[in-house]
């Protein structure tokens, strides 16, 4: 049976365990403690909303774009895309067939467009590549995107779907994208430092160039969200629920959470978003306004 880090046994004089897991468990807990609790911790886990329009949009456009790297050149076709937007769409969350069926459309012709600014005939290193990273104290698994041989260096890319157009300070910033640089150039024996969000509906290109310091102060950042999380954890595994170390952190995003019907402080931060807000103008929510490319 697999027990969670918080469930190793240990003994006097073992070392730590590693702990194990995602950036996006690390990132769950900053955002929320409680969130984090509920998706991770608690079994059973309590129910989560269904899936939103947005979320959606986003899985069928990064299928289609893993799946175009497969098609022989000769398919590499507006056609070809098209062909993989249709066989890749979530028909889940949308207002109405209608809603869905135009967001479907947009999504057909933001990815033919990123495509074709594309060298369609350079093979990517890896796509949709499982990466792992090992240090002193954390086992970091996760999935890029899309990685590439640029000049003899390897390029992490991350596929961006939503309304915000991100910027080279998100690209700076990003704990994922830093760790999945980390973990490519030890997996690949190859250097890599440039990290790029790949914005598809606009085109737009977030760029960071990282150095092996900035690389360092990253793995850090994750190794100190892994100590407090072990202890979370820990005491999680004593004492469950009744323990003060998840604590909610109501914010704007509590209209989006996928558990706040578990949480009354993030009920009332406001009304729940409705399932297509997600593909509306910031701000603006209409049942009867057609969508909006983000």
């Amino acid at each position: 049976m697999t027990t969670g880090p918080a469930e190793q046994t240990t003994f006097a004089g073992m070392p730590t365990p590693l702990y194990s897991g995602s950036p996006s468990r690390l990132l769950a807990w900053l955002d929320c403690p409680r969130r984090y609790r509920m998706q991770y911790l608690d079994r059973p886990r309590p129910a989560a909303r269904p899936q939103r329009a947005h979320t959606s949009v986003g899985i069928a456009t990064h299928n289609a774009l893993r799946d175009f790297w497969d098609l022989p050149l000769a398919r590499r076709t507006p056609a070809g895309v098209a062909e993989l937007v249709r066989s890749s769409w979530i028909d889940v969350g949308f207002r109405d067939p209608e809603q869905s069926a135009a967001w479907r459309l947009r999504v057909r012709d933001a990815v033919t467009d990123y495509l074709r600014r594309s060298d369609r005939e350079r093979q990517p290193v890896g796509v949709e590549r499982s990466v792992s990273l090992k240090t002193e104290q954390i086992a970091i698994t996760g999935r890029v995107d899309r990685l590439d041989d640029r000049d003899g260096e390897l390029v992490v890319v991350d596929y961006k779907t939503g309304r915000q157009v991100p910027t080279d300070d998100d690209a700076r910033t990003s704990l994922p994208l830093a760790l999945y640089a980390v973990a490519s150039a030890r997996m690949f024996r190859r250097p890599c430092h440039r990290v790029e969000l790949h914005h598809v509906p606009s085109g737009t290109v977030a760029v960071h160039e990282h150095t092996d310091d900035s690389l360092s102060r990253k793995v850090a950042e994750a190794e100190s969200i892994a100590a407090d999380l072990r202890r979370a954890d820990a005491e999680f595994a004593q004492v469950g629920i009744e323990s003060t170390r998840f604590e909610p952190r109501p914010s704007a995003i509590c209209g989006w959470c996928d558990f706040r019907a578990h949480c009354p402080e993030g009920q009332r931060m406001g009304p729940e978003k409705s399932d297509w807000a997600g593909l509306e103008p910031a701000g603006y929510e209409s049942a009867t306004a057609g969508p909006v490319l983000p």
